[in-house]
């Protein structure tokens, strides 16, 4: 997302050097947010039925500490679509792209809850 989006760099001003995709990859801060953001979609997914409540405080926290837009959480999923469909390969149908694509619009949803 700092490679394709690289805006998205400013809400990351403590992490050090970003300038480059080698120094992106191997910064040890983004990697280990990657990890914080990942464990939370998994976890996530564990709360179907009740997203919006379940990351509500994160949700606040982007929202008011952060100041995050929310359109970021749309190209987060984007990307990690993308690179689900490129690390699964063939296996990756449309059929489970479409699961994916489903799941990223509640999440978003869920996310942008507490900007409202």
């Amino acid at each position: 997302m700092l490679v394709v989006y690289p805006w998205t760099q400013r809400y990351f001003g403590s992490f050090g050097d970003l300038s480059s995709v080698a120094a992106i990859s191997a910064n040890a801060k983004v990697k280990a947010h990657g990890k914080l953001v990942l464990t939370t979609v998994g976890q996530a997914i564990q709360h179907l039925d009740d997203m919006k409540h379940y990351l509500a405080d994160l949700s606040k926290y982007h929202a008011k500490k952060l100041c995050v837009d929310p359109e970021n959480f749309k190209r987060l999923g984007e990307v990690v679509i993308i690179v689900l469909s490129s690390k699964i390969g063939a296996a990756f149908t449309p059929e489970i792209q479409a699961v994916w694509e489903k799941f990223d619009k509640v999440l978003v949803s869920a996310l942008s809850h507490g900007y409202f």
